[in-house]
């Protein structure tokens, strides 16, 4: 259900990407630019790309290094997998703790014309590890249950 809720949202957040950045080289082109869509572009593709990874993780699509078990045997494969998904996991969970206070830290600050809050975008990276833990957890469990 969360990868279909995050395909979707990350669906939406392109589709509006792609249409606030027509729409402004359309109104540029008038004569008559839309100041603020480089920064909504810009909000709204961080966003995307948060989710895009996350994505990738779920599937395995995301960049890994498989020398060492592909060149193993399956067991010590699995569990050289398992060693490196717990150590990325603490990786993410050591980090999201400054991505939290960097968050709370930019919210006075107010970025370009429109004035945003800057922990809209900061937050960006709270969200992105707190979904890439979840993502990576629930692939350690599978691999943990599986059997070689």
């Amino acid at each position: 259900m969360f990868r279909r809720l995050e395909f979707a949202c990350a669906a939406l957040l392109l589709g509006a990407v792609v249409v606030l950045v027509g729409l402004a080289a359309v109104t540029r082109a008038m004569g008559t630019p839309i100041i603020w869509s480089v920064e909504i572009a810009q909000l709204l593709f961080l966003w995307l790309c948060i989710l895009a990874i996350d994505l990738a993780l779920q599937e395995e699509r995301h960049f890994g290094l498989r020398i060492v078990q592909d060149n193993v045997s399956p067991r010590i494969g699995r569990i050289v997998e398992m060693i490196n998904l717990l150590i990325m996991v603490a990786l993410l969970a050591f980090l999201i703790r400054y991505a939290w206070r960097n968050t709370l830290l930019m919210h006075t600050r107010l970025d370009g014309a429109l004035q945003i809050r800057g922990s809209y975008l900061h937050a960006s990276m709270v969200i992105g590890f707190a979904l890439m833990i979840r993502s990576l957890l629930a692939r350690l469990a599978l691999l943990a249950r599986k059997r070689t």
